[in-house]
């Protein structure tokens, strides 16, 4: 019979004391062993919600890129030129930095359950205005909306933490982030025959194939509602005391929480810059700037609210078992950074690339980034599995020094490679690239429960911080220094891992809803 620990709902420096009479509560299924799950058997319900999560996941990727691969059809329709459609990709991603920190603190709040269904349904409604769009404005807003589906990615990181212990958690991440990816790979290829489809029955085909994909979200949205839990019967959700900025508990912490937080602001910064008339003109010079004002004075003021937030925790000592180190959200946030932010650079970048420099036909580009792109399938979860099987920060490591010298290869192509070998480059670079971000993403969901959701909405923003700076870097150099600088920033990575980043072990602490502290198995 347990004995309940109730004094420790405060993080008094006195709980390291108070722990040694009481009967600390463990939660069955963190703790049990568990033999590998199998990922077609539909009778366990840990893996039904894997593929509930995924196929969530999957749409709101699909929608969030089913304009890229119908842009022909969108600027013949409204008259675009090129430097009005190069804007709709900037806006595309430009909500979608802010969205995933934003909803990271709110599904730690109120559950993935509610805010998948929640965002899907958005999302549909969003998708369906874009489709219905009559002018260019419409059609902006539209896109710049439609950038918060690309937040979904975080929910469905806290419901798989939930839902599988930690000798499991990296390869039902690696499943989740994957095949919820390759919605992005897919929708190029289906979009463009259901505007075909649909051209036979309306004007613009795009509209249709569009909206169909708005509907999509919506019916699922009541699907997951329906068939997903927060977590496993009689298991607990632990959700931070209050919504707000994200919890640290030293002093030391908050600074390098902010010096981690400033990248974020000035990535939104160099999307406003591509977006001004330095870059593609659909801002005016002095709207550029009045922008940029309200981002210091929003970084200011959301500093400020952290301070205010964890002032608590940093006039007053934390006891050690509630702590967690803050560089090791530092270190994820820089290994996605080069992982999946050069993924997303790569593949804006590769089908140009291969057809301006190279000289090959558009569908020969493209069947290589499709490449880079379908590795999703297996690479990322492979990642996360060899996280499970040989260790969190080692698995990292290989797969960040892969990427590395993936790239360095990259740099060293010329158009006078055979086809084949540079093939055999890219599948390389794309698999270790891939695996990485995998392997990012099997650390995330040990370093404190309850703040699941806020520190993956921090490291999937890394991933379009990294983005936004590979992109910068190819607008200004040609492709051999744009992959270089990649290289070299895995390389750096890769030794900031190796000083910093600690192996996953031992327990976190949680605080149950009737006062009982709970250990959660984290390696």
């Amino acid at each position: 019979m347990r004995k309940k620990c109730s004094a420790l709902r405060d993080f008094g420096s006195m709980a390291h004391i108070l722990l040694r009479p009481c009967q600390l509560q463990r939660i069955g299924f963190w703790n049990m062993s568990v033999d590998k799950f199998k990922v077609f058997n539909l009778q366990d319900e840990r893996v039904k919600t894997l593929h509930f999560s995924w196929i969530a996941f999957f749409i709101t990727f699909f929608m969030w890129f089913c304009h890229a691969s119908l842009m022909p059809y969108i600027q013949d329709t409204f008259g675009l030129s090129n430097a009005e459609a190069k804007a709709l990709l900037f806006l595309n991603v430009a909500l979608t930095i802010p969205a995933r920190v934003w909803v990271g603190s709110l599904v730690d709040k109120y559950g993935p359950r509610r805010m998948y269904s929640g965002l899907l349904a958005v999302s549909g409604v969003i998708c369906i205005a874009f489709s219905a769009a009559q002018n260019y404005e419409q059609l902006a807003a539209a896109r710049f909306l439609l950038g918060f589906s690309g937040a979904g990615f975080v929910i469905g990181i806290r419901l798989v933490t939930e839902w599988f212990p930690a000798s499991q958690a990296g390869g039902a991440q690696g499943i989740y982030g994957g095949w919820g990816n390759f919605g992005a790979a897919v929708a190029n290829f289906v979009l463009p025959v259901m505007t075909v489809y649909f051209a036979a029955i309306m004007t613009d085909g795009w509209r249709g194939a569009v909206a169909v994909a708005g509907v999509i979200s919506i019916i699922y949205s009541v699907i997951f509602y329906i068939n997903v839990r927060n977590t496993p019967r009689g298991a607990t959700y632990f959700s931070p005391k209050k919504l707000g900025p994200m919890e640290v508990t030293s002093r030391g912490d908050f600074i390098l929480f902010m010096v981690m937080t400033a990248p974020i602001f000035i990535a939104m910064a160099i999307i406003c810059w591509r977006l001004s008339p330095a870059g593609v003109a659909l801002l005016s010079e002095s709207v550029t700037y009045a922008i940029w004002v309200c981002l210091g004075l929003w970084f200011v003021v959301s500093m400020y609210n952290s301070f205010l937030f964890n002032r608590d925790n940093l006039s007053n000592s934390v006891a050690k078992i509630h702590r967690y180190k803050f560089k090791q959200v530092a270190m994820l946030d820089l290994a996605y950074a080069v992982t999946f932010g050069s993924e997303v650079a790569i593949v804006s970048t590769l089908p140009l690339l291969f057809v301006t420099e190279y000289g090959y036909t558009p569908s020969k580009a493209a069947l290589l980034a499709g490449i880079f792109m379908a590795m999703n399938l297996i690479a990322r979860p492979g990642g996360g599995y060899l996280s499970d099987i040989y260790g969190r920060k080692k698995t990292l490591l290989m797969t960040v020094i892969g990427s590395a010298i993936g790239y360095l290869g990259l740099s060293l192509m010329t158009p006078n490679w055979e086809f084949w070998h540079i093939v055999v480059v890219v599948v390389f670079c794309s698999f270790f690239v891939q695996a990485g971000a995998g392997a990012t993403f099997g650390v995330v969901p040990t370093i404190k429960r309850r703040l699941t959701g806020q520190i993956a909405g921090m490291t999937g923003s890394y991933g379009n911080v990294g983005a936004a700076s590979f992109l910068l870097v190819n607008s200004f150099y040609e492709s051999s220094v744009f992959f270089f600088v990649m290289s070299a920033s895995c390389f750096v990575v890769f030794g900031l891992l190796q000083m910093f980043l600690e192996e996953p072990k031992g327990q976190i602490a949680e605080i149950d809803e009737d006062g009982s502290v709970v250990l959660i198995d984290v390696g």
